[in-house]
């Protein structure tokens, strides 16, 4: 008789026993609403639809969706043309949309941290040709103050999630912020570009992990890209080789910022 093999049937069983028992006692929900679903952590049918995935045409560099392939000169939006930013690639998972703010905004300000899993999990899939090529992965980083009263960074604990999917070091505190910065919905792509100058820095003891190494940087939303192209310039000056970006989602317009919230 093979007792590995009852072992493992065995425990299997007993995974799907447990399992069956919470879903009992707690019914599985929808991520982001309260309607019932057939499986933990996973989205109603209305939830998951509202989700805009983004997939070409879109901007070579900062992952702007484009309505139709013409759109693009050279694959590139009109603002990377005119500033090309620091990194590379970027990539985002959705359209920045009610459906998407119903997953990122629980996560950022209400303490919704299971949500990290999921949200890493369709990251993954939307970036897999940049995670193949990372070397190591590097969240955006909050200022201290705002550390301190949210308890945690929503983007480290994405970075931490996508880590243990690609099998890819991740160096939490690899950047910080100097300074405390105001908030940048209010402000155009030029506005935030002034705010964040100079306010990301590599921290010295993380510059061994960045040296030479291909970098992918972890956010939750892309605006204007003002905040991942101040982290791309300083892990560029800690030595990195390239800075690429990948994050849960793109607001289609950066006209369109003031709705960010």
């Amino acid at each position: 008789m093979d007792l590995s093999g009852a072992v493992s049937g065995m425990g299997r069983l007993a995974l799907r026993g447990g399992r069956g028992l919470l879903d009992a006692l707690l019914p599985p929900h929808c991520l982001a609403c309260d309607a019932p679903v057939l499986d933990q952590g996973t989205l109603c049918g209305g939830c998951f639809a509202g989700l805009h995935a983004i997939v070409a045409p879109l901007c070579h560099n900062c992952g702007l969706p484009f309505e139709h392939e013409g759109q693009a000169e050279d694959g590139l939006c009109p603002a990377c043309i005119e500033r090309p930013p620091a990194f590379e690639r970027a990539r985002p998972a959705f359209l920045y949309n009610e459906a998407a703010t119903r997953l990122i905004l629980p996560l950022k300000h209400g303490d919704r941290t299971e949500l990290a899993g999921p949200l890493a999990r369709w990251m993954a899939g939307a970036g897999a040709a940049l995670l193949a090529e990372a070397e190591v992965l590097v969240p955006v980083p909050l200022h201290r103050r705002r550390l301190l009263t949210r308890r945690y960074n929503q983007s480290a604990l994405l970075a931490r999630r996508l880590g243990g999917i690609a099998g890819l070091p991740v160096v939490p505190d690899a950047l910080r912020r100097l300074r405390a910065t105001p908030a940048l919905a209010h402000l155009g792509a030029a506005g935030r570009r002034a705010v964040m100058a100079g306010v990301i820095r590599a921290a010295p003891r993380a510059i061994p992990r960045i040296t030479g190494r291909r970098v992918l940087l972890v956010d939750d939303v892309l605006t204007s890209g003002a905040t991942a192209d101040a982290c791309a310039e300083a892990l560029l000056e800690a030595g990195a080789a390239r800075v690429e970006v990948l994050a849960v989602a793109r607001v289609p317009d950066p006209r369109a910022a003031g709705r960010l919230a």
